[in-house]
């Protein structure tokens, strides 16, 4: 407990500056959060040529990168990018000298891992874009909604959520989880950004609350299929990165499309 939580108040200490600042420092600390967060992912598949993890690294990059200076939400990848990047990991297949190693099946993983990872790590440096309070306000939905279903489940648990994926999380908890993030959420952003209709911001808020729940589940059914308990030890007590950013990226995603959407 001691090591987990120096780890959190060295990660607030280095975090809160940065977000503070913004910019160019803040992008690059979203950038270097999706090359760790990428190379745990590729560590998990050994199978994968080294040169095709190479080109994936510089690919997942490029995409986090991209218009990550542009305001416009609604238009993260082009379709340019998005069939050149088709045409890498296709094309990867038939280059292959080792089919019986390197097949479709990899390059498909690769393709959807690189997508993924840049799409959640470009909307986690393109959010700042609106504003310190905007991050901050995602970042309290999903820490609190996350302590609150720990807490609720411990107390009221119950009926388990998603027993095959991760057996400690009960629909109780779930609900008392939502419930409070919703509250703390909303009360955050009425207090500080405000502009928003209180029924809609308090839907949006319980919306992004389920969504960081199911964020945290998809991270850990992968962790589930693969048999491990961290993506990493990156952060002593802690796990991984993607074990840190798995709700909160999922977060920014849904508030980020429900921003190009109104």
């Amino acid at each position: 407990m001691k090591k987990r939580i120096i780890s959190a108040l060295v990660m607030l200490v280095i975090f809160i500056p940065i977000l503070l600042i913004g910019g160019v420092y803040y992008s690059m600390l979203g950038v270097l959060l999706g090359i760790f967060g990428l190379w745990e992912i590729l560590n998990l598949e050994k199978k994968i040529p080294f040169y095709m993890k190479v080109i994936t690294y510089f690919v997942g990059v490029f995409l986090m990168l991209y218009n990550y200076k542009m305001p416009d939400f609604g238009n993260f990848y082009s379709f340019p990018v998005i069939t050149c990047v088709v045409f890498i990991y296709l094309f990867s297949i038939i280059i292959n000298k080792d089919f019986k190693q390197y097949t479709y099946k990899e390059a498909f993983w690769l393709l959807m891992v690189v997508l993924l990872m840049g799409l959640f790590f470009n909307s986690f440096i393109k959010i700042r874009l609106i504003g310190v309070y905007a991050v901050i306000y995602c970042f309290i939905i999903s820490a609190l909604t996350d302590t609150f279903a720990y807490i609720g489940g411990s107390i009221f648990g119950k009926c388990k959520l998603a027993k095959d994926i991760s057996p400690n999380k009960t629909v109780e908890g779930s609900i008392i989880g939502s419930v409070m993030g919703t509250i703390a959420g909303t009360v955050f952003h009425i207090s500080v950004i405000g502009n928003i209709d209180m029924y809609e911001l308090i839907l949006l808020t319980f919306i992004l609350t389920v969504l960081g729940q199911l964020g945290d589940l998809f991270f850990s059914s992968i962790k589930r299929y693969y048999k491990i308990k961290d993506y990493s030890n990156l952060i002593p007590g802690h796990g991984g990165i993607l074990d840190r950013l798995d709700s909160v990226l999922f977060v920014i995603l849904g508030f980020l499309l429900y921003i190009s959407i109104v």
